[in-house]
């Protein structure tokens, strides 16, 4: 017998299988991915998320706690949002009445971890998040973002979003990988933007990082951006913001003021950051990945490094970098 089809709906108007799985979900604690597949609205609308022990897994929010979250953007909208938000009660009243392993002692306090799976999922927390920001956002941005490469769509959320904080009188800072900054799109973005933003750069970056009022933190929970993690937790937070203070003060000003590093005795300071890891030892592959070039333009930069400082070969290449002082000058110049 073949299944109906899932129509597209809105939260507040949740489709007969989504509730009768997420009533079942509440009973029984978890459900299987797979017994989920005839409500993907549940995760759309993050009711259920996956389990951190188990990603085959799928584990429900409590009622209290998913209310109160889809009820938190809605009250600086407009009248049509006020609506919404009564027929979100009316839905989720009933539900609140039930018990399970899941719900039980659980609460209304928002989660110090949560796990969001999905880009459209990841971009929702990622707004709800944004919406409750008054002061401050830091974000690292390599070359990768964390929910994947940005479409013009996603963009122009990200630039709502943005905007609406710094029209709230906050301020954005973000760290970008050299390799991103020249790039029209990146460009274009932070010209777009307009109140408190100041961009840095620096040759080689960690993971994506949003951190927003000091009080929440987001970073990939994969390697394909398919899921993100949500962290409430302050130690973590706090630690995540000394990680951020210790790069911006190494990085180079972007924006609003651009900054441009000194060629140092013939080399640049993209080949010295590639002179840096050749010396370490590691292979082409490796320093493109950790800088965010290709391989072949890595390979070409190698290549007038050598000719800069007159090597014939990899070994004597790495004895030349030692011996010119180019790195200790680069560490002098900061």
């Amino acid at each position: 017998m073949t299944a109906v089809p899932h129509r597209d709906h809105g939260a507040e108007e949740m489709c007969a299988a989504g509730v009768k799985l997420y009533e079942q979900a509440l009973r029984e604690g978890r459900l299987r991915v797979e017994e989920a597949v005839q409500a993907p609205c549940l995760t759309r609308f993050g009711l259920l998320h996956p389990a951190r022990d188990d990603p085959a897994r799928l584990e429900p929010v409590a009622p209290a706690a998913a209310l109160i979250r889809m009820l938190r953007g809605s009250r600086a909208r407009i009248a049509d949002e006020y609506r919404r938000e009564d027929r979100l009660v009316e839905q989720f009243e009933p539900l609140m009445r039930t018990d399970g392993p899941r719900a039980a002692g659980t609460g209304a306090d928002t989660p110090l971890l949560r796990l969001h799976s999905g880009t459209q999922r990841i971009n929702q927390a990622l707004t709800e998040a944004m919406e409750q920001a008054r002061q401050e956002v830091l974000c690292i941005q390599p070359s990768a973002g964390m929910a994947g490469p940005r479409g013009e769509a996603a963009h122009d959320v990200a630039y709502h979003r943005d905007q609406r904080l710094l029209d709230r009188g906050g301020r954005i800072r973000t760290l970008f990988q050299h390799t991103v900054v020249h790039l029209p799109a990146v460009h274009a973005y932070n010209e777009r933007l307009v109140g408190d933003i100041e961009g840095r750069c620096l040759d080689e970056l960690t993971d994506r990082l949003i951190v927003m009022d000091r009080a929440v933190a987001f970073l990939p929970a994969d390697d394909d951006g398919t899921l993100a993690l949500e962290v409430r937790h302050p130690a973590l937070v706090a630690y995540f913001v000394t990680t951020f203070d210790r790069l911006w003060r190494l990085a180079t000003p972007m924006y609003p003021q651009p900054v441009r590093r000194p060629t140092l005795n013939g080399v640049t300071p993209r080949q010295r950051a590639i002179a840096r890891l050749l010396v370490e030892g590691h292979t082409d592959t490796l320093i493109a990945e950790r800088l965010g070039m290709n391989v072949r333009t890595t390979r070409d930069h190698i290549a007038r490094l050598a000719t800069t400082l007159g090597s014939d070969s990899r070994a004597q290449l790495g004895y030349l970098i030692a011996r010119s002082g180019i790195l200790e000058l680069e560490e002098a110049a900061r």
